[in-house]
């Protein structure tokens, strides 16, 4: 039974990662990346649409992101909603396609978005010591109820403790590799 609970309290770990991973996605390096308009959505026929439901998003060249909707129609409100979104991008289009070319990061604002990483990865340490949190108030409630011995408690405390390193260590290695990746020319 605790191992089951163990696993749980894992789980919501490993989601904290993966949802770590996805802010990162969607932080500016030096080159274009899809990933940047994963939040941005379009008004599509009254209904809001992810960007990715709407058009085919490319990347032709290092600094540039093609896109290119499938109902031409769209083209205004594709430019409109980058135009509302926080990529500071200004969008330029043919008639067919829309391109967003990003410029070569300036030292200041790539340290701006290597404070933007850590502070995404400090939010994804305090998830982490939360999920401990939940844990120990867990297993003392399990303890008080006798449905776990005293010792039975302690390892599972160990072990918590030792699981929520691993993955302090994680996240500090997904930061610094981050960090390199946003401040590498």
């Amino acid at each position: 039974m605790p191992n089951k609970d163990m696993e749980t309290f894992q789980d919501r770990m490993e989601k904290t990662i993966q949802n770590l991973e996805e802010e990162f996605n969607t932080i500016r390096v030096g080159r274009a990346n899809p990933h940047i308009l994963d939040k941005i959505t379009v008004d599509y026929y009254g209904t809001p649409t992810p960007l990715q439901q709407v058009g085919n998003i490319s990347v032709p060249e290092a600094r540039m992101l093609l896109i290119q909707p499938w109902d031409s129609s769209l083209i205004k409100e594709i430019e409109k909603a980058i135009q509302a979104s926080d990529v500071g991008i200004n969008p330029s289009n043919d008639g067919k396609v829309i391109r967003l070319v990003f410029p070569e990061l300036t030292e200041e604002k790539r340290k701006e978005e290597s404070k933007e990483v850590k502070k995404k990865g400090e939010q994804a340490k305090v998830a982490i010591r939360n999920i401990r949190r939940d844990a120990m108030d867990f297993f003392k409630k399990e303890r008080k109820e006798n449905a776990i011995t005293e010792d039975d408690q302690k390892d599972l405390e160990e072990k918590l403790q030792k699981m929520t390193d691993e993955y302090i260590k994680k996240v500090d290695k997904r930061i610094d590799a981050k960090i390199k990746e946003v401040m590498s020319v």
